[in-house]
């Protein structure tokens, strides 16, 4: 195996999606998407949409193999206030959704976006407090 295979293989999927500069662009858009997404607009009415996007980049970016800098709460209790708001299985499934479609604007590989999909998909019983 070469150095090139090697590190190729050792590489983040923070690294293979191109980094701090990708999950800057891609956290921006995904809200942008989500404020405009009658399913789940209600959940964000009353949040701080700049500190709600650094502390998504911060997670996101530890998340995918990243630096750690996330200081947030724990899924289950970041989420715990929605649930009384309603949050189901269907309000997830429109962030999957836009989760996806602004990783397909960012010409994020299919195989990448599954990884992420991935991810996502593993905090769903957090988030919904199950």
């Amino acid at each position: 195996m070469s150095a090139t295979q090697d590190t190729t293989l050792n590489e983040t999927l923070f690294d293979k999606i191109g980094g701090a500069p990708a999950v800057e662009a891609a956290v921006d858009i995904f809200y942008r998407k989500v404020l405009m997404d009658y399913r789940i607009n209600r959940f964000f009415e009353n949040t701080d949409m700049d500190t709600q996007r650094a502390k998504q980049k911060a997670f996101l970016t530890m998340a995918f193999g990243g630096p750690n800098n996330y200081t947030g709460t724990d899924m289950r209790n970041a989420h715990a206030r929605f649930i009384k708001m309603g949050l189901d299985d269907s309000h997830f499934d429109a962030v999957m959704e836009n989760l996806g479609a602004t990783l397909e604007e960012l010409d994020v590989p299919q195989e990448l976006i599954a990884e992420v999909a991935a991810i996502a998909e593993s905090t769903r019983n957090d988030v919904l407090n199950r």
